[in-house]
């Protein structure tokens, strides 16, 4: 339990059962009447953000959310697995917890995987990965680094928009949280 006066960004509240996080907060005094405390709110799992405001002093749930960086070792058809680096204890989490990021996933990558109570909730990855091209249709000759792009598919199955000079077998940058092409990695 806390107080609303004791808000933080980044805090995570357990409210009618859902876990809310603290994108922005802002105590308020109108002319007239009590203090109030305006929030941002992102749902943990959908990532909806609402706004929602809270009368000063009111009570609040926290839940506590623990995030530890774990290392990705494989998909067991289930669901994937990953051993957290200082424990080394195996977790496996449904494909419907990871969503997207698997597209960004190699065997042996850390990311930061988040817990309530043990379950995981959602997970963290870096804001670029290193992914080779398993396909592309090779460039033209004329095709120069501006200009258009083509599409190619990278080792994770994921189909993404390249320059045209680029060729299978190169490795590039991947934005992962738009899934961008965002530059080629030198050899």
């Amino acid at each position: 339990m806390a107080s609303t006066n004791d808000l933080k960004n980044g805090m995570v509240l357990d409210l009618d059962g859902q876990l809310w996080s603290v994108v922005w907060f802002q105590h308020h005094k109108p002319g007239k009447g009590n203090t109030v405390v305006r929030t941002k709110l992102k749902h943990v799992l959908s990532g909806k953000v609402v706004d929602k405001t809270f009368n000063s002093d009111t009570k609040v749930d926290t839940a506590n959310v623990d995030r530890r960086e774990m290392q990705y070792l494989y998909h067991d058809g289930s669901g994937f697995v990953f051993m957290d680096v200082t424990t080394y204890d195996q977790l496996s989490i449904a494909d419907e917890t990871v969503g997207d990021a698997k597209n960004y996933l190699l065997e042996g990558q850390t990311a930061t995987v988040a817990l309530h109570e043990e379950n995981p909730l959602y997970l963290d990855l870096p804001a670029s990965v290193e992914l080779e091209v398993t396909y592309t249709e090779p460039g033209l000759q004329g095709d120069r680094s501006t200009g258009g792009t083509k599409p190619a598919t990278v080792e994770t199955g994921l189909q993404i928009q390249v320059p045209l000079f680029l060729t299978t077998g190169e490795k590039v940058k991947v934005d992962t949280r738009t899934g961008e092409y965002l530059g080629r990695v030198g050899a």
